[in-house]
């Protein structure tokens, strides 16, 4: 467990403490057992393991843990503006939240953009939930990530800036709760996942660069 990620989940975690607490002086034992589980809960999805980064400049890591729910060429209009090819994946309430650089380099751009709270797994979801735009720059190309909010999450957490230069598999954020991440990748990268597969932020491979 890092410091950093527990501290987002401060404020959940005390008050299911606090009622922990009060359940217990007045021998409510359905609320103990169901805040005790809530606790439980919420340091499974505040975890954050370390993870063995893959090397090589032409090497793609996932942005998140989750599950490959679409590879597809679209138009990337907001940094790069050009044709790419996107991979999205869906993290459900039970996976690692934390969002990790798919390439090292240098952080060139942020964004955020105010937008709706649609389920992620939505395909209108891309285009009008809640969501913050990062650009990494990389010996071999520049990729884009979008940080996507859910039906349940509503709260994006950056941990980084403009300007920053950082190591593959660097934690750059967070999204409180079942959410999307989006990975923006050039039309002549050998992609090398597929839909339905999981993946691990920081760890798997999903395509390398020419």
């Amino acid at each position: 467990m890092r410091f950093q990620t527990l501290f987002e989940g401060r404020h959940i975690f005390a008050v299911l403490f606090a009622l922990l607490i009060a359940a217990t002086v007045v021998h409510w034992w359905w609320l103990v057992i169901v805040c005790a589980l809530l606790v439980l809960f919420c340091a499974n999805f505040f975890r954050d393991p370390e993870r063995e980064i893959p090397p090589g400049d032409d090497v793609v890591v996932a942005a998140a843990d989750g599950v490959v729910v679409d590879i597809l060429e679209i138009d990337e209009n907001e940094v790069l503006k050009t044709k790419c090819r996107r991979v999205g994946i869906f993290l459900s309430v039970f996976d690692v939240h934390v969002n990790r650089a798919p390439i090292g380099g240098k952080i060139t751009y942020t964004q955020h953009h105010p937008g709706k709270y649609l389920d992620a797994r939505n395909p209108e979801c891309s285009k009008l939930n809640e969501a913050l735009t990062w650009a990494f720059e990389g010996a071999k190309a520049t990729l884009v990530v979008r940080q996507i909010t859910g039906a349940i999450a509503r709260r994006i957490v950056p941990w980084a800036q403009v300007g920053q230069s950082v190591e593959k598999g660097f934690r750059f954020g967070m999204i409180r709760f079942g959410s999307r991440t989006e990975i923006y990748l050039p039309l002549d990268a050998e992609v090398t996942v597929k839909i339905g597969d999981k993946v691990a932020g920081g760890q798997t491979v999903i395509a390398r660069l020419k």
